[in-house]
């Protein structure tokens, strides 16, 4: 079975854990306090899940979610994604991460930040527009009338169509943005940020954002 690496056992992390276990994916889930405070989640999860370290959930990953917060993404590691398809979820939230002059002027993306630090992997951006509560239930069977669509964006076609999958398991329609440089369009504040949309109306939303906000 296909493992996941997720890296971030917040809100996002835990939610998408959750449904890809009910899936049938194996899940290999991580934060930045260590394995021992991931108990509770994993015997939620059940025997399908394992906790580990940030570098050892990379490793195990066939591909990996990071969801961890944008001023964290320089400890990612390296090394262990090599080669895979890394789906990021961030965020841009200057209260948090503190300001970034690159994100504010809109001469980079979130996506683009961690595809620069993750130069060897396939960044594609992934469930960065919806509340974590409604990832394992809002979705929908393919084909359901006004079912509900999420953006990717990535540089990598492989990428972008590894997550037009695993949205379509989650229940999901998708809309591919582009590349990297064009992810800022469902980023926060704009148009298409956590409403309900179906694919016409994310395209119309993504179509109406601005560059900067």
């Amino acid at each position: 079975m296909t493992t996941i690496g997720i890296i971030g056992a917040g809100h996002i992390g835990s939610q998408i854990a959750r449904k890809a276990v009910q899936l049938g994916y194996d899940v290999v889930i991580s934060n930045s306090r260590g394995p021992e405070t991931l108990a509770g989640i994993v015997a939620e999860l059940g025997p399908r899940a394992r906790a580990a370290t940030p570098a050892e959930a990379a490793a195990a990953g066939d591909f990996a979610v990071v969801t961890v917060p944008l001023r964290s993404i320089g400890d990612l590691p390296v090394q262990p994604l090599e080669g895979k398809v890394v789906i990021d979820t961030n965020n841009y939230y200057w209260e948090r991460d503190g300001r970034f002059p690159e994100l504010d002027s809109g001469q980079a993306t979130t996506s683009g930040l961690l595809q620069k630090h993750l130069p060897t992997s396939k960044v594609a951006k992934g469930f960065n527009h919806i509340m974590a509560k409604e990832i394992g239930t809002d979705g929908a069977p393919a084909g359901t009338a006004n079912r509900r669509a999420l953006a990717t964006a990535s540089d990598y076609p492989e990428a972008a169509d590894l997550v037009t999958s695993f949205y379509d398991e989650f229940g999901f329609d998708t809309v591919n943005v582009g590349p990297l440089s064009e992810s800022w369009r469902v980023e926060r504040d704009r148009p298409a940020y956590v409403v309900r949309q179906n694919a016409a109306e994310l395209t119309e939303n993504l179509e109406r954002a601005t560059r900067t906000v």
